[in-house]
């Protein structure tokens, strides 16, 4: 029986670990690299043919409101719209709107506008000042001699008062009162029917202060 021979002082021995050689598993080319398309068995660095099925379509793909092949097309459009040739007709002409007659850049004058528009320094001028000023300046309030004057014994106490003369009258008090004379039942409209009046006056006072409910 022969002998192997060997080199040096190496001999066949168990390894001290696994090793690749004693897993049986396919190698490099085997292995098929993931796909960011989500196609199954794809090289993504390389280029992929349509691939077509016999499934059936689902409805979100065939819903399509497009024209299609067999729509008409003007033949006076062009890829930039109208051709702009003119147009004519016998019918009657409409009126031009002038709620959308907007000024042009033409309109405008710069130039005129003066110092408004201008930096400018300040100028003082000696003439009374009229624009925007208000003629009738008053509040439209009463001033104080509107008010008469009251007795103070009217909210004060007041002592006796004695005469030398003859009282020949009952006493009463100092209010007027009306009598039957001065009422007017004929003039009362507040419980009757009555047409509606119109005046031109001013209702209200330029100055009274509106209404304001939060």
């Amino acid at each position: 029986m022969a002998t192997a021979s060997y080199v040096g002082d190496w001999r066949p021995h168990r390894p001290r670990g696994p090793i690749g050689a004693h897993f049986k598993s396919p190698g490099p080319k085997y292995i098929d690299e993931p796909s960011c398309l989500w196609f199954t068995i794809h090289d993504a660095r390389k280029y992929r043919n349509p691939a077509f099925s016999f499934g059936t379509r689902h409805a979100t793909f065939t819903n399509d409101c497009s024209p299609g092949p067999g729509y008409l097309v003007p033949a006076n459009i062009t890829k930039r719209g109208t051709d702009g040739t003119p147009k004519y007709s016998l019918y009657g002409r409409h009126k031009e709107t002038t709620a959308f007659k907007n000024p042009g850049p033409g309109t405008y004058s710069p130039e005129k506008s003066g110092r408004s528009a201008q930096y400018s320094a300040p100028s003082y001028s000696l003439s009374g000042r009229t624009k925007g000023h208000k003629t009738d300046i008053s509040p439209g309030t009463p001033g104080p001699g509107t008010y008469r004057v009251i007795a103070p014994w009217v909210y004060k106490n007041k002592g006796p008062l004695y005469s030398m003369t003859g009282r020949n009258m009952l006493p009463s008090d100092a209010t007027r009162k009306p009598g039957p004379g001065a009422h007017s039942p004929e003039k009362v409209v507040i419980n009757k029917k009555q047409a509606p009046q119109h005046s031109f006056g001013i209702r209200h006072s330029e100055y009274t202060a509106p209404l304001i409910i939060s």
